[in-house]
């Protein structure tokens, strides 16, 4: 009897033991379940903060069950915050069958936004496998192969593309582009006609058939893309400027194109404030390492902006009179110190020693 009384006992230890296991197995269940309406909830309301706090929850409890759905939505809230390592850590480790299309793109371009071209391409062309006609991913995967210049990989992937869609603006822009760097002129050329036909006449694809047209030497082509190019540029490409006028000087529009010329070479012209400090810095960046003549050059290129600056020349004739040696070109840029710096009308007591240690120089 009491062995009967033990077995029976022992019987519902097991049985409540099952039952609390389910009931374990239930609560984790229903605590995802929430864990994640939470997180959709605030995503709704495009609270990705709060939202990453329940998905990392939920994620936590899910990836112990190898539940890729958490792992995309984490994944999401990550890329859409901006944080595109985390993003592409996530969704690196979910099988590339599980991966829904959209987690699939922020996969690709959380590398591309990380300027890892290299991954970058790998990713996408495992993407355009599964998803062919995604135009986007597709151009980009053509302009990241440029970048790589690996252009003829760029142009297979925009062909296998346009055999089923030839008027996608963005692969034919890329794939144009392809074709222009891989020095294909005439397949570029055709290609650029095609997207100004779909009413892509922006200046990039103006300029582009201009140059195109005038590789191929067809000189009447190249000047009228290469002057809408230009018109549309608001006058202010130096680089079109130019090779319009190369255009109009090979047409024997001289005049015209000795205009282009001449407004490139202004146009060309670096912004003098900035130069003015490059060039200040360079020269002190190279007498502080004891580069005493690259110094005088740099210097000597500050006066070419600066031509008042009276330290510089005290600069460069310092470095002539006691480290370079050479006492005719010392003689001159203090002469050029002197003449500028007597001119002060109210020299400080910095300049004053300066003065002094020139006409002593002098004696």
């Amino acid at each position: 009897m009491k062995r009967q009384t033990i077995i029976t006992i022992l019987l519902a230890l097991v049985a409540v033991a099952g039952l609390a296991k389910t009931k374990t197995a239930e609560v984790k269940a229903d605590s995802l379940l929430l864990f994640v309406q939470a997180g959709d909830s605030c995503m709704q309301q495009y609270n990705t903060f709060e939202a990453l706090k329940y998905y990392q929850e939920a994620y936590a409890i899910a990836k112990k069950r190898s539940q890729h759905m958490v792992q995309m939505k984490l994944a999401n809230c990550y890329y859409k915050r901006g944080n595109y390592r985390e993003t592409a850590d996530l969704l690196k480790l979910v099988p590339e069958d599980s991966l829904s299309h959209e987690a699939f793109r922020q996969l690709c371009f959380s590398y591309q936004k990380q300027g890892d071209n290299d991954s970058f391409i790998y990713w996408a062309s495992q993407m355009v496998y599964i998803y062919p006609m995604d135009g986007e991913v597709v151009a980009n995967l053509i302009l990241a192969n440029i970048k790589a210049q690996q252009p003829q990989g760029g142009i297979i992937h925009g062909l296998r593309y346009s055999q089923r869609d030839s008027t996608n603006i963005l692969v034919n822009r890329a794939l144009a582009d392809a074709w222009f760097v891989n020095r294909d002129f005439t397949a570029a050329a055709k290609l650029y006609n095609r997207l100004l036909e779909q009413g892509d006449s922006t200046f990039n694809t103006l300029y582009s058939a201009g140059m195109c047209y005038s590789q191929i030497e067809d000189l009447e082509q190249a000047y009228h893309y290469l002057k809408l190019a230009f018109l549309m540029s608001g006058m202010q490409h130096y680089g079109c400027a130019y090779r319009l006028g190369v255009v109009c000087v090979d047409t024997k529009r001289y005049p015209e194109g000795l205009g282009y010329l001449d407004l490139a070479k202004q146009l060309m012209q670096p912004d003098t404030t900035i130069m003015k400090a490059i060039t200040l810095s360079q020269g002190e960046g190279y007498y502080l390492t004891e580069r005493y003549q690259e110094a005088v050059t740099a210097w000597k290129e500050h006066l070419a902006y600066n031509p008042t600056s009276i330290a510089t020349y005290y600069n460069i004739a310092n470095a002539y009179a006691y480290l370079l040696k050479d006492s005719e070109q010392a003689e001159s840029y203090y002469r050029q110190f002197l003449d500028l710096a007597r001119k002060e009308e109210k020299p400080t007591d910095k300049l004053k020693e300066m003065i002094k240690r020139a006409e002593d120089w002098y004696k």
